[in-house]
């Protein structure tokens, strides 16, 4: 059997298409999530290792590399697509926003990379580290500053990273903009925000997935980033 590849956030958009998207290619999957959903029982009994995760505490993040080196002692690939998304609320310490986002942006890929890099170069068809990072670390944001900021510095660990595992990993990332609506999203704000990309289409997990497959077929890219963001970059 080919070595797992770990998906974090696995339980729901694009982790959780990525996940389905493996399995139905014969690729085993282990799956973290932090809330348990129906799509989380229906990747296990389609085959798939599925781990409860606390990204939020650093006690989380070693009980579940340690959960991971139980399963398996060797990784095809990790993709770091677990995150939150906080805003700066007048009622909200700013220090405890700053702190969980970089816990569960960066602290958390930073770890777990480099616990997990023995697993990752005992695998026999290559490896592959990607990060998801988001479109807004090229432009910031006035509502989600600490989460910008570390989406920022999952994108420097790229190249950190790029650099210390090569040649025997590669370390890519993918900066999304809007890939898919909510399910309570208003027709108004489709339309407006529809406009913000010269495509103007919600081209949905699909698109992701590609991109993910494309980072893990290819043997020549490491240390880039794929912007997939249908050309928001130049409106």
């Amino acid at each position: 059997m080919s070595a797992p590849i770990l998906v974090t956030g696995g339980g729901q958009r694009i982790g959780l298409a990525f996940a389905r998207h493996c399995l139905a290619r014969n690729q085993p999957v282990i799956v973290s999530y932090r809330t348990r959903r129906s799509a989380v029982d229906a990747l296990e009994n389609a085959g798939a290792c599925c781990l409860h995760a606390d990204f939020a505490t650093d006690t989380g993040i070693t009980t579940f590399i340690d959960q991971v080196r139980e399963e398996t002692d060797t990784l095809r690939a990790i993709i770091h697509n677990a995150s939150d998304w906080m805003p700066e609320r007048p009622e909200t310490d700013p220090a405890e926003v700053m702190t969980a986002m970089l816990q569960i942006h960066t602290m958390t890929p930073y770890r777990i990379n480099l616990a997990c890099r023995d697993l990752l170069e005992q695998s026999d068809h290559g490896a592959d580290i990607v990060h998801m990072t988001d479109y807004v670390v090229e432009k910031g944001s006035a509502k989600h500053i600490a989460y910008a900021a570390s989406k920022a510095a999952l994108e420097n660990l790229t190249l950190s990273f790029a650099r210390l595992l090569a040649p025997s990993i590669k370390v890519n990332s993918i900066a999304p903009s809007l890939v898919m609506f909510n399910d309570g999203d208003s027709e108004a704000y489709r339309e407006k925000t529809l406009k913000k990309s010269l495509l103007g289409i919600a081209p949905g997990e699909g698109a992701a997935v590609e991109a993910l497959q494309f980072l893990l077929d290819n043997p020549y890219v490491t240390g880039r980033r794929i912007g997939l963001d249908g050309g928001r970059h130049l409106v």
